[in-house]
């Protein structure tokens, strides 16, 4: 997961479904070196439900990944 992804999820997290700052925070802080598992995590935790994890995996498999440039 990119960085410019990572931040869309993190505002679709906060204005779609209203979690609060620092339950996400909390679950970037597990997710250091793996940002792809935050959703898992927050469910781990209780933030979110199972049917807000489904929201979320949906909302994550609508957004486009964008390209990476080609390495010359």
């Amino acid at each position: 997961m990119t960085t410019v992804q990572l931040d869309y999820l993190i505002a679709f997290l906060e204005t779609d479904l209203a979690l609060p700052s620092d339950a996400i925070a909390l679950g970037l802080q597990r997710t250091q070196e793996t940002p792809n598992l935050l959703p898992i995590v927050l469910w781990q935790y209780g933030v979110v439900s199972t049917a807000e994890l489904d929201r979320i995996f949906e909302w994550m498999e609508q957004r486009p990944v964008p390209a990476l440039p080609a390495l010359v």
